[in-house]
């Protein structure tokens, strides 16, 4: 039932403001699933991890371990299973140095784009994955579409939804855009992009908290067409409330009224 996948998404976004210090925001960035010629799996060139409660990110890419390599950015075509290995190594130690934490995503759930796409690069590469536990990963997304209805923004849902919260996002690349970057090798201008979309990721996430983001849906796609949803509905809507409050007023001073005429 609609009513209760908003009530337990906003019980999650409650949870989250409570105990921010408990959550990570996480993005990556990487080769283009429809470039790929040879069947590999697509190579990751940056991954930043948002810490929520301090806005401090943490980053890890290519071209940074390029540069502590003494290697050109023209030249990281050629290491780059040795650069994207050594960014991994760095990745991972820190995922398995804050395993207490709840990592919050935008769709990262499969090995085409997730965290297991992550973990099988990793692999191929020779290393030995730190498997974050799932019911340890949250996807915005997914509770975003919980909580508003499958129809709170067009498609693409992201670009849109900052459209709409008129949110602005510098160096913030789309899918097109981040596949033209690696094709042209532009890793900085990815990584770039991936640092912006964590930022994003948490603007939404604090007005989703304050329930002050601005969506496509109708009341009855958010609360669903049953009693305890026109219920919920009553609940959260202030004017509803006020109204409430002042026919109730009303209501006790006509009965104490009728009680006093008969006492």
């Amino acid at each position: 039932m609609q009513h209760t996948r908003h009530n337990n998404a906003r019980k999650l976004f409650s949870e989250i403001d409570l105990n921010p210090q408990n959550y990570l925001i996480i993005h990556y960035s990487c080769e283009s699933f429809y470039d790929i010629k040879d069947g590999h799996t697509p190579r990751i060139t940056s991954i930043a991890v948002y810490a929520y409660a301090t806005a401090q990110t943490d980053s890890f890419s290519i071209h940074k371990v390029a540069e502590k390599s003494h290697i050109q950015i023209s030249d990281i075509e050629l290491h780059y299973d040795e650069l994207e290995k050594k960014m991994l190594d760095e990745f991972f130690a820190y995922a398995k140095e804050h395993s207490n934490f709840f990592w919050i995503h935008w769709n990262m759930r499969d090995i085409n784009y997730g965290f297991k796409a992550i973990e099988h690069r990793y692999s191929v590469l020779g290393g030995i994955p730190y498997n974050i536990p799932d019911e340890k990963k949250i996807d915005l997304a997914r509770q975003l579409i919980n909580c508003y209805g499958v129809g709170y923004s067009g498609h693409p849902r992201m670009e849109k939804l900052l459209e709409q919260n008129d949110i602005k996002a510098k160096d913030y690349l789309n899918g097109s855009q981040e596949a033209a970057a690696f094709a042209n090798k532009e890793y900085v201008k990815l990584h770039m992009s991936t640092l912006r979309k964590v930022d994003v990721f948490s603007n939404i996430l604090n007005r989703a908290i304050n329930n002050t983001l601005k969506v496509n849906s109708k009341w009855t796609e958010i609360y669903g067409i049953s009693i305890q949803g026109i219920l919920n509905y009553c609940k959260d809507t202030w004017w509803i409330q006020i109204l409430w409050t002042l026919i109730s007023m009303v209501i006790g001073a006509v009965i104490g009224e009728f009680i006093g005429k008969i006492i």
